[in-house]
């Protein structure tokens, strides 16, 4: 048989591997269950959306990309009080009579004991006639100092014997624990934080079970015209403490099992709901950091950061951006990237705002959705105040 030629071996083909970034989360094998954050930013969104001045400036790409990359919730407008009731399970609207001041009062650092009577929140506020309007500014704008407030407290306990006690929280938060003997039925007051800075129609519900209480008021803002305190503070220039806000009635409930793990807040009723329920409350510490260090992996946090509410309740734009910049840095920013990380396993942001109750929620291979492109916070607002939904993922 004829041998075949020599054939010299083939050359194999070199094979070229190009590697492209798919969008999906890092893998990481964790032996406990990361933690489920529950975040509370009342007045998120500036409620003016055709204020320029108020967004061109605002670059906030971290909080942008959470919200694009989340499911979008929108109800009806509510308060913050509302909103905390929410997370514990309790009835926030005004029909639900949520005893706002009863847990409140419980969340004072040097408060009042809180027995098992109907408590209100009797906060000392200045009402001024603007524009045949009455314009409500709350005790934060109006600087009282502790003497004021406890001599105005005590005047008004000489005064009103038969009524009750009233009692000192801070010096812009007062409360006034009813004698037992009192009922007040349906009381569907809004909070104060949803009257400050803005135009307030009636000060007390009109129900005829209700006449000895308003007529009760007439009587409290005469005693406040004629208090020393108040002669002072016109002298001074001050805004006198004219009237009180009387809200938030009722009695606090039992206790109840609870999903949430702790509470950090500085705010009191968001305390009062924690220590209510036996939920361990702690303040807001510094940044995203030291709150991913202090919690434990599966916990169940909520966190409050309120710091935005009086920047838009006063219609302070430059506050609000430098309120809004520093959430960014220090809490939206990194909690978006421990989001996406798988160091937080789910985020639900809510935010009271003029447009909406909205609610944001997303997992961590949520924020790896790289198709959802973040819009500015102007587009969002822009959106809303349009009534168009971009909820679907």
């Amino acid at each position: 048989r004829l041998k075949k030629p020599f054939e010299a071996p083939k050359r194999q083909k070199a094979l070229c591997y190009t590697f492209f970034d798919c969008g999906c989360p890092p893998r990481h094998t964790l032996t406990t269950p990361p933690m489920q954050l529950t975040l509370v930013v009342p007045e998120l969104l500036w409620p003016e959306p055709d204020d320029r001045e108020s967004f061109d400036a605002l670059r906030c790409d971290a909080l942008n990309t959470l919200i694009a990359r989340s499911q979008r919730t929108r109800r009806p407008p509510q308060s913050l009080e509302a909103t905390l009731c929410d997370v514990f399970g309790l009835p926030g609207n005004a029909a639900g009579n949520a005893a706002y001041a009863a847990f409140r009062a419980l969340g004072e650092v040097a408060g009042p004991a809180v027995a098992s009577d109907c408590w209100l929140c009797a906060d000392p506020v200045h009402l001024r006639l603007h524009q045949e309007r009455l314009i409500l500014a709350d005790g934060s704008r109006l600087d009282i100092n502790a003497a004021e407030a406890t001599a105005i407290v005590d005047e008004l306990n000489r005064q009103f014997p038969d009524l009750g006690t009233f009692h000192v929280g801070t010096p812009d938060r007062w409360y006034l624990q009813l004698a037992g003997n009192i009922e007040l039925g349906r009381f569907d007051v809004l909070p104060l934080s949803a009257v400050a800075g803005r135009s307030v129609g009636r000060q007390l519900p009109e129900n005829a079970e209700l006449r000895w209480l308003r007529q009760l008021l007439n009587e409290v803002q005469m005693v406040l015209h004629q208090h020393p305190a108040n002669t002072r503070r016109e002298e001074a220039g001050q805004s006198t403490i004219n009237s009180l806000w009387l809200w938030g009635a009722g009695v606090l409930p039992a206790g109840r099992a609870q999903d949430c793990t702790g509470v950090w807040s500085d705010h009191p009723l968001a305390r009062g709901l924690g220590r209510a329920f036996g939920v361990p409350v702690q303040a807001v510490p510094d940044d995203a950091a030291a709150l991913l260090a202090q919690t434990r992996p599966g916990s169940r946090p909520l966190l409050v950061l309120d710091s935005l509410q009086a920047p838009v309740q006063y219609e302070d734009g430059e506050a609000y951006r430098a309120q809004l910049l520093a959430l960014e840095a220090r809490w939206f920013a990194p909690l978006q990237r421990a989001l996406a990380l798988g160091r937080i396993r789910h985020l639900r942001l809510a935010a009271t705002t003029a447009y909406a109750m909205l609610i944001w929620e997303s997992s961590r291979s949520g924020q790896w959705r790289l198709w959802r492109r973040p819009q500015s916070l102007a587009a969002t607002v822009q959106t809303l105040a349009k009534g168009h939904d971009q909820d679907e993922p």
